[in-house]
């Protein structure tokens, strides 16, 4: 009898990527993504953060809105240059976790092992960072979700679920396309320069569509490497 033949991985996971920009396009495709909107913003807020972290400053806190937008508050003094990189923080933020989630969801034990990891990463953001009623129950509500699927799914299902989060991450940069491109935003009280535009302010070179073309190369490079990578170490067929 011949063997089925499985489907590859990196095929299925580019469907889907293909699939998430489609349902962005279309009237109510957004509520079937909320969820994972959220999570990117999430993303976004904590690699300003960590960022800022990582310069010498400190992280104060974050705010995710229901809209899907949000804020991350830190200070400290920072070089010109530190500042910009604070700012593309934010912006590559969700595609370089989506690159680590794509890389680790290659083995079984990876996946098992990352999922309960990203479960207890949002739960420790929501206990020192997260301070919107809203932010705090939507996180907690995934971390739950994430962590019932590290618990209770499959190896396959594991593998594929953490691809998946990996792969709507990287993504999410098309869902911001127009705010990379955008030199000025409102987000709740806050009117300034978006990220794109503080890049551009700090660093005094390029305007601020540039450096949102230059985001949005890396973010679709690094889902590119991410699936070639994970495609030639993969040791499961969904």
């Amino acid at each position: 009898m011949e063997e089925k033949k499985q489907p590859n991985p990196a095929k299925l996971l580019l469907l889907a990527a293909a699939l998430t920009i489609l349902l962005w396009q279309i009237p109510y495709g957004q509520y079937v993504l909320y969820p994972f909107t959220i999570l990117a913003t999430w993303f976004h807020e904590m690699g300003h953060g960590m960022s800022a972290l990582f310069f010498g400053g400190q992280f104060s806190y974050l705010e995710i809105f229901k809209n899907g937008s949000g804020l991350a508050h830190y200070n400290g003094q920072f070089e010109h240059w530190e500042k910009a990189l604070i700012a593309a923080g934010g912006l590559l933020g969700p595609p370089m976790a989506g690159n680590l989630l794509i890389l680790a969801g290659s083995t079984p034990r990876l996946s098992h092992i990352t999922l309960f990891l990203l479960s207890t990463v949002i739960i420790i953001s929501v206990l020192l960072w997260i301070r919107t009623a809203f932010g705090m129950g939507m996180m907690l509500a995934l971390a739950v979700v994430i962590l019932f699927l590290a618990t209770k799914a499959s190896a396959h299902m594991q593998c594929f679920v953490i691809q998946f989060l990996g792969v709507q991450a990287c993504v999410s940069s098309s869902n911001q396309l127009s705010y990379l491109f955008t030199n000025h935003v409102a987000v709740g009280s806050h009117k300034g320069l978006s990220d794109t535009g503080k890049i551009a302010e700090e660093l005094s070179f390029m305007p601020y569509w540039f450096w949102g073309i230059v985001i949005a190369i890396i973010s679709f490079l690094l889902l590119l490497i991410a699936l070639k990578w994970a495609n030639r170490k993969q040791k499961v067929s969904y």
